[in-house]
């Protein structure tokens, strides 16, 4: 076929200049666009005033809504979950990042970490007792592994569960706990003397509490709370039968992991598109900045930033869909994705000038939030050394 014959091409999209929206199937698009306008419309109104009050009121609300989206426990099969694909539950994250990194946590420890352990590890009778409810947001959960000495080195945990005749006796304090204030049950990973065991534990059991912790300076709006256990006494099928050691809670953070792939590309979306907006609109010297080549230049490479990460979370996607996503390209997307998000915040502000420190524009807000998603559910040296031992087979870690 000549050139001439061919069909002419459509005008770019300065939104997707790598035609990446061509891969997306109609529901895919779909459910995208239902997550992009639930946040816009209930979360995107509100976000600066919630943040700068430290505040997420009405979670449980949200919790509902966000149930009726399909949007907890997504990627779940049965119990009332979605069953989407891998790539659609990628999309949502990156939609309610987008809006605020608290929102998609409060999603992904739900989905990714509390119910995806219960359904992968949990008994028939947990699955039934815990799953439904969560699914419709009826239920909120919590994932107990980091403590307050041990964080990249859950396996040195000092939370402890004994057996006291047919019944178990846990004790310890778990930190940094996303939703445990408001968690009706908390999913809560001990030592025993078999091995690290998971445990269901409703927040109602005599013995657990959690305080909120305060005066957080990023993920402000967002639960995080400090889970204690002083003898909560369970009974004998509180333990999720399926999983001894620390592969269980391993395998609960890669896939939350892979969301925060996502995720991150949420915020710099949000971040690079308000310092578009910002350098075309804001004049200096008689012209607005975006005619300048400096601005123009950190446009551009902020967009060629973005648009390779949510490129690179969607090939993750895919090998996820196909059962071919291993750890270590969990930890590829993780390390690359939040890193650059970070760094095209930092650049937008720049472009905003004093106004990027306000919250009447998204970038900052994103900023402080993308500091802790750097370091949760893996630091960045935690990753570079899991890649490190892939490139190399030497174990740095010891």
């Amino acid at each position: 076929m000549s050139p001439s014959a061919r069909t002419p091409l459509p005008p770019l999209d300065p939104a997707d200049l790598l035609g990446i929206d061509d891969l997306l199937d109609p529901e895919d698009l779909a459910i995208r666009d239902t997550v992009r306008g639930w946040a816009a419309d209930r979360v995107l109104p509100h976000i600066a005033d919630w943040y700068e009050k430290g505040e997420l009121p009405g979670i449980h609300e949200l919790a509902r809504e966000l149930g009726s989206l399909g949007a907890l426990g997504m990627s779940l099969e049965g119990y009332g979950c979605a069953g989407a694909s891998a790539v659609q539950y990628g999309l949502a994250c990156l939609e309610l990042e987008a809006a605020d990194s608290g929102i998609r946590s409060l999603v992904s420890v739900q989905g990714s970490l509390a119910m995806y352990a219960i359904h992968r590890f949990g008994s028939e009778e947990q699955k039934r007792r815990w799953l439904p409810g969560m699914a419709a947001g009826e239920i909120i959960g919590c994932f107990g592994l980091t403590e307050p000495d041990h964080g990249s080195d859950p396996a040195s945990m000092r939370t402890y569960a004994k057996r006291d005749g047919t019944d178990w006796v846990l004790s310890g304090r778990k930190m940094w706990i996303t939703n445990g204030s408001v968690a009706g049950v908390a999913v809560v990973w001990a030592q025993t003397e078999e091995g690290i065991r998971g445990f269901v534990v409703p927040t109602d059991a005599a013995g657990f509490s959690a305080p909120e912790i305060k005066h957080k300076w990023s993920l402000r709006a967002s639960v995080t709370s400090e889970l204690v256990m002083d003898e909560v006494r369970l009974p004998a099928d509180a333990v999720l039968p399926e999983v001894v050691g620390l592969k269980g809670p391993l395998s609960c953070l890669s896939h939350a992991r892979y969301g925060i792939v996502w995720g991150a590309m949420g915020a710099a979306r949000s971040s690079f598109e308000a310092a578009v907006e910002y350098a075309k609109t804001r004049e200096q010297f008689g012209r607005p900045i975006g005619g300048f080549q400096l601005t123009q230049a950190k446009l551009a490479d902020m967009a060629v930033e973005l648009h390779k990460g949510i490129l690179l979370a969607h090939h993750l996607g895919r090998r996820l869909d196909a059962g071919r996503l291993r750890p270590e390209q969990v930890s590829f997307g993780k390390l690359n994705n939040v890193r650059e998000a970070i760094e095209i915040c930092r650049t937008s502000r720049t472009i905003l000038g004093a106004n990027g420190i306000s919250l009447e524009y998204p970038v900052m807000r994103h900023a402080t939030n993308l500091e802790s998603v750097l370091t949760y559910e893996g630091t960045v040296e935690m990753h570079q050394l899991v890649l490190g031992k892939a490139l190399t087979g030497l174990d740095a870690f010891r």
